[in-house]
């Protein structure tokens, strides 16, 4: 974390939505250390406390919820300045298993409808209700959390990647949408991260049998980055870091892109 004012983003509001764990709770501490004022939208509170600092309990699939959490925004800091679509989930599952076609990690369509409403729906709505204000002000950035599945696809992620895939979509065409207005729009997708509390029992189980390995396997395999040209798992604060970069006006000329992070990490 950073606390000068090189990005300029002191006074400045943002709303994050899943901001209480994980990647989102990371840009959550960044943005207070930077001096802005933040909004965590998110079903579960974290254990954030600050003067800057504001958490709506949000259902971001629902409009209703989300137009509430703008209204406590705008009721308690007066502005909103960008958006960061961080809400998202992976449920493991595979397209088929011919050994086993009953098993319970094959996908099916109540765990695709979850992860279109939580990973996609939810950006169109968010996105939906923040871009009027934005564009009205004649200024604003949203963020859009990908990931490096949603560019490369990922085993026993199919779904997933496709939400990811789709958000992707969005951004760049929302973003020659938006232009027009000074109102950015940019994607950041992160690669192998740090181990979080997300990371529990069950979705190591099923992501170890959707890519036919043990559970142990697959944990000794978070230590193994020889395809990372870096040679290390990334920190949820470097993501933070690119997110807060993206927020401010040092990035001025951005929109539109993708930016992977992923320490060099890529298909070849």
């Amino acid at each position: 974390m950073t606390n000068d004012n090189w990005l300029n983003l002191a006074k400045k509001t943002f709303i994050v939505t899943g901001g209480s764990s994980g990647i989102g709770a990371a840009i959550v501490q960044e943005l207070l250390a930077d001096g802005a004022n933040v909004v965590d939208a998110d079903l579960h509170a974290g254990t954030v406390t600050h003067a800057n600092f504001l958490y709506v309990q949000t259902d971001v699939t629902q409009a209703q919820a989300v137009q509430e959490v703008v209204t406590a925004t705008l009721h308690k800091f007066g502005r909103i300045d960008g958006l960061v679509n961080n809400a998202g989930i992976n449920i493991p599952r595979v397209l088929v298993d011919p050994t086993n076609p009953a098993s319970p990690y094959v996908i099916d369509e109540a765990n695709f409808d979850k992860m279109f409403q939580v990973n996609v729906k939810s950006v169109f709505l968010m996105s939906s209700a923040i871009a009027p204000i934005l564009v009205k002000q004649g200024q604003g950035v949203i963020v859009n959390m990908s990931s490096e599945s949603g560019l490369e696809g990922s085993q026993g992620a199919g779904v997933y990647s496709g939400t990811k895939g789709a958000i992707n979509g969005l951004t760049r065409a929302w973003a020659k949408e938006l232009g027009q207005y000074n109102v950015r729009m940019i994607g950041v997708a992160p690669g192998v991260l740090e181990e979080t509390a997300l990371r529990t029992h069950d979705y190591e189980q099923a992501l170890a049998y959707s890519r036919q390995e043990t559970i142990e396997d697959l944990q000794k395999g978070y230590a193994n980055t020889s395809t990372i040209p870096l040679g290390r798992s990334g920190k949820l604060s470097e993501v933070a870091n690119l997110v807060a970069f993206f927020l401010s006006e040092r990035a001025s000329y951005m929109t539109g892109q993708t930016v992977n992070v992923s320490g060099g990490k890529s298909r070849g």
